[in-house]
């Protein structure tokens, strides 16, 4: 299997890798602004505003996409579109290195990067820029968890060169997105991080039981802190890529220091799977934690097509 993670399954939601889809009614883009400065066309994101001015600046929802951190392209944008288009909101998508240019941890330097560009670019683009809202899916769903808890690790900014500071996340919505690499190894996925050219054995640049240290450092759990944002996790009962557990162990975690923590589940769901249900809870979080609506999510099954 070439990438580890697959893009989005539902055929309303799916976008060919690099195809520029136009956004929703009432949003112009913005694409391939460089944020680290070097013209990597892997270092760039898209931003999606609305055509008319408002008067307070917007919360901002970024989306980071999937592809095993070896595929995948920020052009893949659908969930982020369902997020946006009711409108109150400005979106961004970002690219990031992939494994074949630079192994870890280039890859959460340079999502790094892009927030610290976003947080500097926010009033020219009328964005409110302490009302921040990640999701990503797999390999995304990992950085964007990773990016949660580890705001305050300088050991992961890296040296890509982008002026400020990194903004504070206001919430998180991990879809399926892997949150301890010391204990998903082998254990409920297809997926071997030992085996020659799996993406894990390209992530880390060899087999991962030879890299503990770095899988460590790699994993969002290792950073749980009573200061983490709020946490949406999104995931199947039956990912046969990234194990349930993933999300079962990185719910608790949270839960135990205190951090708000909801996992909503596909039953016998497969790692990438969307319904209106889930899509309407992903809303009323956004809503609730980025522009302060009231609404609570439960925890447990959601409704599948």
């Amino acid at each position: 299997m070439r990438h580890l993670f697959p893009f989005i399954a539902l055929a309303s939601l799916t976008l060919s890798a690099c195809a520029q889809t136009p956004p929703p009614p009432g949003f112009i883009a913005l694409r391939d602004l460089d944020y680290a400065g070097q013209d990597n066309p892997r270092q760039k994101l898209d931003l999606y505003l609305p055509e008319k001015p408002t008067e307070k600046p917007l919360p901002l929802i970024v989306y980071i996409h999937g592809g095993g951190w070896e595929g995948g392209d920020k052009s893949d944008t659908g969930l982020l579109f369902e997020l946006i288009k009711s409108g109150g909101y400005a979106g961004a998508s970002i690219g990031y290195r992939f494994t074949q240019e630079q192994k870890w941890p280039a890859q959460i330097h340079d999502v790094k990067a892009a927030l610290r560009w976003l947080k500097a670019h926010a009033k020219d683009h009328g964005i409110d820029a302490d009302k921040i809202g990640l999701t990503g899916i797999s390999a995304g769903g990992h950085l964007v968890s990773l990016l949660g808890t580890s705001g305050d690790v300088k050991e992961l900014d890296g040296t890509v060169v982008t002026a400020g500071e990194l903004p504070k996340i206001a919430c998180v919505a991990n879809f399926c997105g892997p949150a301890n690499f010391l204990t998903f190894n082998g254990k409920g996925s297809i997926i071997v991080g030992d085996k020659p050219g799996s993406a894990l054995f390209k992530l880390f640049g060899g087999p991962m039981s030879q890299h503990p240290v770095e899988a460590k450092a790699a994993s969002p759990v290792t950073y749980v802190s009573k200061d983490d944002p709020p946490f949406l996790h999104i995931h199947g009962t039956a990912d046969n890529l990234v194990p349930y557990a993933q999300a079962q162990e990185f719910d608790a975690a949270l839960e135990k220091v205190g951090v708000s923590s909801t996992l909503i589940t596909g039953k016998d769901a497969p790692h990438v799977f969307f319904s209106a249900d889930l899509l309407n809870k992903m809303r009323v979080f956004f809503d609730k934690h980025l522009q302060g609506k009231p609404g609570e999510i439960k925890e447990g099954p959601i409704t599948l097509p």
